[in-house]
């Protein structure tokens, strides 16, 4: 899925067209269409369409968010190893205390020469992860994000 341009803050965001754009599309049309359908026709096949709806939408979440949880674990772990190698044990040990998993979310795509400096960085501002990516420089892909 990698292609030739570099990734950087601007571009480093993955959609997936026919999970993002068709199948949201329509789980909402089907959610639209079974409330008028509800709301027009009180008997039991109508409501049991709107949960049915309900019941996909939720399951198109869950698909969605259980992969990217699970993902965010990886990547924290990886992330602790990387800063273990590269920075002293007393700041490794604070940063495993006090940095939140979407800090070494973002933290993953910058440079091990940029990353000790970021890590104190977020350590001592409290970093959203929106700012530590804005602050990479030299920006290291992560091309096997879900």
């Amino acid at each position: 899925m990698a292609d030739n341009a570099p990734q950087t803050y601007a571009t480093h965001r993955r959609m997936d067209p026919s999970y993002h754009y068709l199948l949201t599309f329509l789980l909402l049309a089907l959610l639209v269409l079974a409330i008028v359908h509800a709301v027009r026709i009180h008997d039991l096949g109508s409501f049991s369409n709107l949960a049915l709806v309900i019941a996909l939408l939720i399951t198109a979440w869950k698909v969605r968010t259980y992969p990217l949880r699970l993902q965010d674990r990886l990547i924290r772990l990886e992330e602790q190893l990387r800063i273990k190698s590269l920075m002293p044990a007393v700041v490794a040990t604070r940063a495993a205390e006090q940095l939140r998993p979407s800090q070494y979310v973002a933290l993953r795509f910058a440079s091990d020469e940029e990353l000790p400096g970021l890590v104190q960085q977020t350590l001592d501002e409290d970093l959203k992860s929106e700012d530590i990516k804005k602050r990479i420089k030299t920006w290291r892909a992560d091309d096997f994000r879900v």
